[in-house]
């Protein structure tokens, strides 16, 4: 590989990561319009990365092209949230069952740290932390399954949610809830019950997606469409 070849894909990588991440924290809402070259220049760098990059984007499914006219950021809709959720209660009910017996002390107490987050609602630092702490939860409990292939199947699953996890965070203050569950689902591990681990995953997953729903439904302009 010649060095033009590997500035090329460090190029594309990095485009990806920037369009991605404002996609996901909403800096680029469902909706917004771009071009390649408009996105280029912001960027500082040539079209091709950026043309790259947003290919890479249309195969996750977070921007759809238009021939000559660019590319626009796809909406939410409800039955991706709903599909997304529904697989979610399987694979994480069913992580948080072989998690109860294989967590040790020093993961529950990792659990119980992580269940302390918060955030400042409008504050963007605060938020990105929150989220990233969130996902940290779900996927530690994954990890706990001592199951690799559930754990791969988990964390692509909460990159999915990550845009709705933000949505969510910045129309409602989801601190309490979120805390709540939590904490409540260590308790439960903390038991060694799997089936009762089981029910309180599938619980916070449903009391997470009723809220985002509901939550977005009630906000004109949120980006959510049925």
């Amino acid at each position: 590989m010649d060095l033009s070849t590997k500035t090329k894909i460090s190029l594309t990588d990095r485009a990806y990561q920037q369009l991605r991440q404002r996609i996901i924290t909403g800096q680029l809402p469902p909706g917004s319009e771009m071009s390649e070259l408009e996105l280029a220049d912001d960027l500082a760098m040539s079209k091709t990365p950026v043309r790259e990059a947003l290919g890479r984007l249309g195969v996750e499914g977070l921007v759809e092209a238009f021939p000559r006219r660019g590319y626009r950021v796809t909406s939410v809709t409800v039955k991706d949230m709903n599909d997304l959720f529904a697989v979610r209660a399987m694979l994480e009910g069913t992580a948080g069952a072989l998690a109860a017996v294989n967590l040790t002390e020093s993961e529950l107490a990792q659990l119980d740290a992580l269940a302390d987050a918060s955030y400042v609602r409008g504050e963007n630092v605060s938020t990105q932390s929150f989220v990233r702490a969130n996902e940290d939860f779900h996927t530690a409990i994954a990890r706990a399954s001592r199951n690799p292939r559930l754990l791969s199947l988990v964390v692509s699953h909460l990159e999915e949610c990550g845009r709705f996890f933000y949505m969510g965070a910045q129309v409602r203050d989801v601190n309490p809830e979120t805390s709540n569950d939590h904490h409540k689902i260590v308790a439960v591990l903390r038991q060694r019950d799997p089936e009762a681990a089981r029910a309180a995953m599938v619980e916070h997953n449903e009391n997470t997606r009723q809220g985002l729903i509901h939550a977005l439904l009630d906000r004109p302009h949120s980006g959510i469409s049925f």
